[in-house]
């Protein structure tokens, strides 16, 4: 009489050499170049900002859908948005936008102390628990509506935002150091944007165009 076993379950993949390819094919492979960048990427595990479930999709070279209509970003694009702003350890960073956290993660991993805002409560409380799990300890997260930032933590050396709205938000440029990066997805219609640069820099403010890209809408007082 033969004894009926369950099937194995799949292998589990080895998700560090994972995000190594991921760096190598999708990031390198692009033109990005910022050693911290890189290590970064490297470094920070962006298959635990996601459900279980999509641990598979984790690595692709797409974003990847957290709940409330949020997303992960395309890995290139996380890569991307952290070296315009040029950022340097020590540094202090506004985040708009905060979501699973993975782009705080990566900025975190870089060295930079950053400022991050989220305003759907569900991710809020998610997400922090998730960076309190993880011992990502230079990472400060407010509840609230993020095109208003952070005032009274300015300035900040560097702004993110991870979500495109119609202008940048008056509120976040005024906390924009000088000299410092703002780096944002604008467009007048939705869902139709590009990567904006903003330098301020001896008192004068310059606005470079990065290509286009598509984000989730910044929502709130500022945005749409």
């Amino acid at each position: 009489m033969s004894t009926r076993h369950p099937p194995a379950p799949p292998p589990v993949p080895d998700m560090r050499i994972n995000r190594e390819r991921m760096v190598r094919e999708q990031i390198e492979a692009r033109g990005i170049n910022d050693v911290g960048v890189l290590e970064a990427m490297k470094a920070v595990k962006r298959h635990l900002f996601m459900t279980e479930a999509l641990y598979a999709r984790a690595y692709e070279d797409r974003p990847v859908p957290i709940g409330h209509g949020q997303t992960i970003s395309q890995p290139y694009i996380v890569a991307l948005m952290s070296e315009l702003l040029e950022a340097r350890p020590g540094m202090r960073a506004l985040e708009i936008g905060t979501g699973s956290g993975y782009q705080a993660a990566v900025l975190a991993a870089m060295g930079l102390t950053v400022f991050s805002v989220e305003r759907v409560q569900e991710l809020f409380f998610a997400t922090r628990e998730l960076l309190q799990r993880l011992s990502i300890r230079n990472v400060h997260m407010k509840l609230a509506d993020g095109t208003f930032g952070i005032p009274e933590a300015a300035p900040y050396d560097r702004i993110i935002v991870t979500a495109g709205g119609p202008s940048v938000p008056p509120p976040l440029l005024d906390q924009l150091d000088d000299p410092g990066i703002l780096v944002m997805p604008v467009g007048e219609q939705r869902r139709t944007q590009r990567l904006v640069r903003v330098i301020r820099d001896k008192g004068k403010i310059y606005t470079e165009n990065k290509g286009a890209v598509t984000f989730v809408d910044l929502v709130g007082e500022h945005g749409w």
